[in-house]
């Protein structure tokens, strides 16, 4: 089977094609952070404007680069949720028409379970089951992989994600958007130890998350006295650490209690250096392996949905003509291919 794939979830606008033997064939990719950059942040409304500007030529590019034509397309697979109700609905409107003309299936995909299923495009890909770290701008979630579909969450942040924990600390730090990369570069030139910044919830059993606390305690640091240039880096080396050290170890104790040897880390904050430094080594010292997708594939990208919607089409999933998209949508409300959806 051949998929089209298209995302549209938040601020990226995203094309796929995808063999189930040739595997990737296309993937196109338009960013919108210089729309939203003199905002700090993303707007909803100039979002789903801009995916509508962008959505046909880049479905027109992934074409061509996959030298695939329309009748080769046997179906569209979607971003469904969770999201921004307008970006959601401009791809799924555009997937439903095209689907429509092409007269082939269609599907709408759970945007997480994209994350989930992007190391699937690597080799090699991670056996099932497996543990997974879900670390984005909006999510933090250490969820039981048992299959496809078939997913257990063990715990969650309780307030602000690990990505927006970056992000906001580095707004704080007069970094430009969209800051966790940013922040990440200038905490190379941070010095270890100046600041202590805490790891909220270590100290408690289980697998939730808060970073709230973590950028209270920036924004007192920054106010404590006027910084020099080496003084914001050793903020954002602190910042960087604790965030690392609390993912570490709540990874790990989520596989010391699932039992499995495989860990996937999925979401943008998966593409920071030193998690995956950290991760690795640490993983690999009780006798487990972590697996990552290309750093491309860790921020929001149509190939993790047409992982996604190629595994429900070839169950026989399909969405009927209603376009339906959802702001939030559990994770554990989806069911194996092919089954029924809670």
């Amino acid at each position: 089977m051949r998929v089209l794939a298209i995302e549209t979830s938040c601020d990226e606008t995203a094309v796929a094609v995808l063999d189930g033997q040739r595997g990737l064939l296309a993937h196109e990719l338009w960013s919108q952070i210089d729309l939203h950059r003199g905002f700090g942040g993303v707007v909803p409304e100039l979002a789903s404007r801009d995916h509508i500007r962008r959505l046909l030529p880049l479905v027109r590019a992934a074409l061509e680069h996959a030298g695939t034509s329309a009748a080769q397309i046997e179906g569209v697979a979607y971003t469904a949720g969770p999201g921004l109700v307008g970006a959601l609905l401009t791809g799924a409107a555009l997937a439903r028409a095209l689907a429509f003309g092409w007269g082939c299936a269609a599907i709408g995909v759970h945007h997480l379970e994209g994350h989930l299923l992007a190391a699937q495009l690597e080799e090699p890909a991670p056996p099932l089951p497996h543990t997974a770290l879900l670390v984005s701008g909006g999510h933090t979630l250490l969820i039981e992989v048992r299959g496809i579909g078939e997913y257990r969450v063990l715990g969650q942040t309780r307030d602000d994600a690990a990505g927006e924990a970056f992000d906001k600390s580095a707004k704080l730090l007069g970094l430009p958007y969209p800051g966790g990369p940013e922040l990440a570069q200038l905490a190379q030139r941070g010095r270890a130890g100046v600041y202590t910044l805490p790891r909220p919830m270590l100290d408690r059993a289980g697998f939730e998350f808060s970073f709230s606390g973590l950028k209270t305690a920036v924004l007192q640091a920054t106010r404590a006295a006027p910084l020099t240039e080496q003084g914001r880096a050793d903020i954002a080396r602190a910042v960087q650490d604790a965030i690392v050290a609390t993912l570490c170890t709540k990874a790990l104790r989520a596989l010391q209690f699932t039992g499995h040897d495989a860990l996937v880390v999925a979401g943008g904050v998966g593409a920071n250096q030193e998690l995956r430094a950290r991760l690795t080594r640490e993983a690999a010292a009780v006798g487990a392996r972590v697996y990552y997708p290309r750093t491309q594939f860790c921020t929001d990208n149509a190939a993790m949905i047409a992982v996604a919607g190629l595994h429900r089409l070839r169950s026989g999933e399909r969405a009927d003509l209603t376009i339906d998209v959802r702001a939030r949508w559990p994770l554990e409300e989806l069911a194996p291919p092919g089954g029924r959806r809670a």
